[in-house]
């Protein structure tokens, strides 16, 4: 008898933590839906890493900084159920974003609102109107940064908007409990990816810093985090719910 596999939708997940995540939601029997920007060669590498672990993949085009099109992507999005033999989903991880350095006497307006939009507006809009496709008993993730405990120079817009996340996801959690949907925070702590440009990856200073301040003496890498997000999703983790999730190697504690 033919079983359909659980469906999960990954924001951003042509590169970085959102395509490591997919890759390891694929490795526990997810067919896996990712959102891309502007990468739409990186979203078909991700598609051949998820079917090379036999399962099945979709990239579908957005920008989750423009709202008004999120109802043409509701369409687009049941379509791609459809074609992988559903109508609902399982688990949606809130993972695009974009980065943002300076400080809060040089923070311009323009940048305070495509902050907004992506990091909160986004959010908060995109996942409204994906609930009616999400199952009963499902996951939601928004991602989070470890900036919202630990303050750093010139983050504070972007941590902001983090911390509004998280308290948007303890409401949504308290909301959504009746149709037993968990959602959880992951906040990462820094990562080596080219996020915010690479800067933890590529900048040796930055590298050593993050290094000294992290109890297991490295910054963190994808792999630190996609398997937490699908371990998170998963049925042995069923009771944890409302929570920020630090996932940091120990920085700054």
């Amino acid at each position: 008898m033919t079983t359909t596999a659980p469906i999960a939708l990954i924001t951003g997940g042509s590169r970085g933590l959102g395509r490591n995540t997919a890759e390891n939601l694929a490795r526990r029997g997810f067919d896996v839906v990712i959102t891309y920007h502007n990468r739409q060669q990186e979203a078909q590498q991700v598609i051949a890493a998820v079917e090379a672990h036999g399962q099945r993949a979709i990239a579908l085009q957005l920008d989750t900084g423009h709202s008004d099109a999120f109802p043409a992507f509701v369409t687009r999005f049941k379509g791609a159920l459809q074609h992988l033999g559903q109508d609902c989903f399982d688990v949606l991880v809130n993972n695009a974003g974009i980065s943002h350095h300076a400080s809060i006497a040089d923070a311009a307006a323009a940048d305070l609102d495509a902050l907004y939009q992506v990091h909160f507006k986004g959010v908060f809009l995109l996942t409204q109107v994906l609930l009616p496709l999400i199952r009963d008993a499902g996951h939601i993730v928004n991602i989070s940064s470890g900036l919202t405990r630990v303050t750093f120079p010139g983050s504070a817009a972007y941590a902001a908007m983090k911390g509004a996340v998280e308290i948007f996801t303890r409401y949504l959690a308290q909301e959504l409990g009746p149709r037993r949907i968990r959602v959880n925070v992951v906040a990462p702590g820094a990562v080596q990816t080219d996020f915010s440009g690479g800067i933890v990856r590529d900048n040796p200073a930055v590298n050593q810093r993050v290094s000294e301040l992290t109890a297991l003496g490295r910054p963190g890498l994808p792999d630190d985090i996609g398997p937490m997000i699908a371990a998170l999703v998963s049925d042995e983790l069923r009771w944890v719910n409302a929570q920020r999730i630090e996932v940091a190697g120990g920085m700054a504690i």
